[in-house]
């Protein structure tokens, strides 16, 4: 072999170090978002993330800007929605991206607003939204069974997911190529389908995981209500509240992808409410036992438009009680007392998200859940009375703490209790028709 010249062995070491380079970059880029026990992992660093529910869809696209705006106001991170198929296939093949459907726009608002986007491809939604994102058209296609080991059905789903995975890369929206989308779901709450599903439910189950995964998005996979999530998808939780929740496998995160702030609401019902007192408890209560991301379903609910509500009786409206309302206004004292309770968990964000918690007893129904510095020191702390109608004074730390009946007092210093969950500021901007709370929507063995 002959030696050579040096202007070439320096284009060649060049060219070498460049891949060299390059692959370097590709693969820091790829583990922008990961995750471990305690948390999600943006960029090296653990975080708390508080997100909400916005369905592009269920408003107008000149609202959408107001709204993300309230939400990151609010102290909200992300911008949790689902994907709409058939709004977005309402034809075989003929894809509309449009007006109230374009998400490309809504995901691009989100990113110049600052926040993360949660994309919840599904494409099962649920959502009370009309044959649960499922177009029409599909039930037509011949052999099809849906959500199952189904031949047919895995075909149509997994083009469509793969569809919108390659727009989002194209348009690079996930946070590796510079976008703001975070994390990503497959499928919704099928794990009660699986014990009816009959002997293909597992098998599906598994498959839509194994093709999630093989899409490449470069961020987390979760699947909700779903505790056999195979790795590295992480099972999440859904529900009024999650404190009880304990994802499948010791590495991965306990994440609530639906804290209910309300209900849908039927025709000719009464209008559901749950009071921000029992919603500020139940996030606080999940922060404390080291829960680490939590999205509130809805923070916006909207409205059904033409005829995409689904579900008996589901009416126009979806307001869900949220912190903004259907015609997004800022629903008081919800939306206030929510962003101070976010305002609280961030002054603590740094040790929180540091270790896991260690529990004081302060009382037959009073816990102090302590989260301790590298050295031992207390260095943050949350002072629990889950009594459901006498308020108590407790001792902790060396001082004294009053604590409202059914609430949490946040001390991010381990001294100064800066938030407490049942201290509301001003009044509610309307009576209640239909109370949701600690005592209609939950067993005192789930609460306690």
């Amino acid at each position: 072999m002959k030696a050579m010249a040096p202007p070439l062995v320096a284009g060649v070491l060049l060219l070498l170090t460049a891949i060299v380079a390059f692959s370097l970059a590709a693969s820091s880029v790829n583990a922008a978002v990961s995750y471990d026990h305690r948390s999600l992992v943006i960029n090296g660093r653990r975080r708390i993330l508080i997100s909400g529910s916005i369905h592009y869809p269920r408003s107008t696209p000149e609202m959408w800007p107001g709204l993300i705006q309230k939400a990151k106001d609010g102290g909200l991170d992300v911008i949790q929605t689902y994907v709409f198929w058939n709004g977005h296939e309402p034809v075989k093949g003929q894809y509309y991206f449009s007006d109230r459907y374009d998400l490309v726009r809504f995901v691009k608002l989100a990113k110049q607003a600052g926040l993360y986007v949660h994309l919840r491809i599904g494409p099962y939604v649920c959502a009370e939204w009309n044959f649960g994102g499922f177009p029409v058209w599909l039930k037509y296609v011949p052999g099809i069974s849906f959500r199952t080991d189904n031949g047919p059905f895995k075909a149509e789903m997994q083009r469509f997911v793969e569809k919108i995975v390659s727009m989002m890369k194209s348009e690079r929206l996930f946070e590796w190529q510079g976008g703001p989308i975070i994390m990503s779901q497959v499928e919704n709450e099928f794990g009660p389908m699986e014990s009816v599903g009959g002997s293909g439910a597992k098998p599906y189950a598994n498959w839509a995981a194994k093709m999630a995964v093989a899409t490449n998005t470069g961020v987390p996979w979760v699947m909700c209500k779903q505790e056999d999530a195979p790795d590295p998808v992480i099972n999440t939780c859904n529900g009024f509240y999650c404190d009880y929740f304990t994802p499948n496998k010791k590495n991965k995160p306990a994440m609530w992808t639906e804290a209910w702030t309300g209900w849908f609401t039927s025709f000719g019902g009464a209008v559901p409410h749950r009071p921000v007192e029992d919603m500020a408890f139940a996030v606080a209560r999940f922060i404390q036992k080291g829960g680490s991301f939590v999205n509130y379903y809805m923070y916006h609910g909207g409205t059904n438009f033409g005829r995409t509500a689904g579900g008996p009786f589901i009416a126009t409206s979806y307001d869900y009680d949220a912190p903004i309302d259907e015609f997004g206004l800022l629903r008081q004292p919800k939306w206030g007392h929510l962003r101070d309770l976010h305002k609280a968990i961030k002054q603590a964000e740094p040790i929180l998200v540091s270790g896991d918690p260690t529990i004081q007893s302060l009382g037959n129904y009073e816990k102090a859940y302590v989260f301790k510095s590298k050295n031992g020191a207390c260095a943050a702390a949350f002072l629990s009375n889950y009594h459901m109608n006498a308020a108590v004074k407790v001792r902790f730390n060396g001082r004294h703490y009053d604590l409202p009946a059914w609430s949490i007092s946040i001390l991010p210093d381990c001294k100064t209790a800066v938030f407490n969950t049942a201290t509301v500021r001003g009044t509610l901007n309307r009576k209640p028709l239909c109370e949701l709370g600690k005592r209609s929507i939950s067993s005192n063995k789930q609460l306690l």
